[in-house]
């Protein structure tokens, strides 16, 4: 019985699923020692990656993963929310429509009617959106994947009643921190660094490989800048608009910025 009063004074925790392929889910389980205090500080109710184990809403805080991509998930993403305290959306394809996005340049029946035999059964939308389009949300964290360290931050945050402490920086200040040497300056290597949101600890360039923009897009980030000087290093206009367009494509300055491009592609009459 005492166990049973502490859990229902503890904060509810609920995470749930989208279109994604469940990396954020797994980046929570992969903190190990970091969960099993987040276990004992909150009541994981609704968790289907880790338990079967449903408890009914209302939730605390609610961590959402993945993007709207059919008509069920628009309007399960708003029950969602009615049922949250605090709506956090977790990863590129949370918070900036992820990969997937890519469709919202093209048109998607004619993917259907390629890849499926009867694609009148497919109830799909012709975009995939990022959870903000379609509710309020209390905190966007970035990545694909997200970094743990910083998911049990904004976890702690909440439960604690304040404002996560999440850079919005750019990768640059992380290779700086670590003593990584810009590749684009010493190597020529073309890079989204400068543009990017740090959360990765600078990886890829610690590596001698440009960024790849996996956090999105850093506070005021000076696209335009970036496309004139990777155009000094021999980089293709399409090449650029493929760059801007991955795991976060649909991020607001990403996708102004790829979309800036295409259409130079277009007046000179360059074709894909």
């Amino acid at each position: 019985m005492a166990h049973a009063a502490a859990v229902a004074t503890k904060p509810k925790l609920a995470v749930y699923k989208f279109a994604s392929c469940d990396g954020c889910q797994l980046s929570l389980l992969d903190a190990e020692d970091a969960l099993l205090d987040v276990a004992g500080a909150v009541h994981i109710a609704n968790f289907l990656e880790a338990s079967r184990e449903v408890v009914p809403g209302p939730y605390d805080v609610s961590l959402v993963e993945g993007s709207i991509t059919t008509p069920h998930d628009a309007e399960r993403i708003k029950q969602v929310r009615a049922e949250s305290k605090f709506l956090v959306v977790i990863g590129a394809c949370a918070t900036a429509g992820g990969i997937q996005a890519l469709r919202n340049w093209k048109d998607v029946d004619s993917f259907t009617s390629i890849v499926y035999a009867n694609p009148q059964y497919i109830e799909t939308l012709q975009t995939s959106t990022p959870i903000s389009y379609h509710v309020p949300v209390d905190f966007e964290l970035r990545g694909c994947p997200i970094s743990k360290e910083q998911l049990i931050e904004v976890v702690a945050a909440f439960l604690q009643g304040r404002r996560p402490n999440i850079p919005t920086y750019s990768v640059c200040v992380e290779c700086k921190a670590r003593g990584t040497a810009c590749v684009m300056v010493g190597a020529g290597t073309p890079c989204l660094g400068p543009v990017t949101q740090a959360g990765c600890g600078a990886l890829c360039p610690a590596y001698d490989r440009g960024c790849y923009g996996c956090f999105g897009p850093m506070e005021s980030p000076n696209t335009e800048a970036l496309e004139m000087w990777w155009r000094e290093l021999g980089v293709s206009d399409r090449d650029i608009v493929d760059a801007f367009r991955s795991f976060n494509a649909w991020a607001e300055p990403f996708r102004e910025a790829s979309d800036r491009v295409e259409a130079r592609l277009t007046v000179t009459g360059v074709t894909e």
